[in-house]
């Protein structure tokens, strides 16, 4: 492991680049974004608000673990009206399923391109997932909170596999998912 104090952003591409330790996630610069067909002919965008994150790395790569909990009730699309229909009982139905789990449980790749395994629970469904990574780097934020680790994750999940089989035809049954995450390196690394 690396433990570059430089105070500027840059990529770094040893296999293992990250200090060991409980990495915070950083709100502030971090999104969960997705992307859905509707009627089949244009892409509905939107994103979660509420997101709860954490990065464990340990020594080694078989070490590292990601877990991720989303308030599905955050749902933001841009449209107030259509949020509310999303939350409601005949389709996502946050009051029975209101949250979005992941729990990684393998994480491989090095230099910028890694992937990431786990699990993804939507209400009582649980389902294997894969997302494809890309180490951003890592920088500080002057006079900040130490240095800043930054991915992106992207993968995509069918809506079916986890009973949100609602509105077939007017909704695609691919949700693509992109994440662009910051993590803050552990105190005193």
């Amino acid at each position: 492991m690396t433990n570059d104090t430089t105070a500027t952003a840059r990529t770094v591409t040893s296999p293992l680049p990250l200090v060991a330790g409980q990495w915070a996630l950083d709100p502030l610069h971090s999104a969960v974004n997705f992307t859905i067909r509707h009627l089949g002919i244009a892409k509905v965008r939107g994103r979660f608000t509420g997101v709860r994150a954490e990065l464990f790395v340990g020594e080694r790569v078989e070490d590292v673990r990601v877990s991720a909990t989303i308030d599905l009730a955050t749902i933001d699309t841009g449209n107030t009206d259509r949020d509310a229909h999303v939350r409601a009982s005949d389709l996502l139905d946050v009051e029975k399923r209101p949250t979005m789990a992941f729990r990684s449980s393998r994480v491989s790749g090095e230099g910028e391109d890694w992937t990431m395994e786990g699990e993804l629970t939507i209400g009582d469904v649980t389902r294997p997932v894969t997302f494809a990574v890309e180490f951003g780097g890592l920088g500080a934020l002057p006079g900040g909170d130490g240095r800043h680790a930054g991915f992106e994750a992207t993968g995509e999940i069918r809506r079916s596999e986890f009973g949100l089989d609602f509105a077939p035809g007017l909704l695609g049954e691919v949700v693509k998912i992109q994440l662009d995450m910051q993590f803050v390196e552990p105190a005193g690394a």
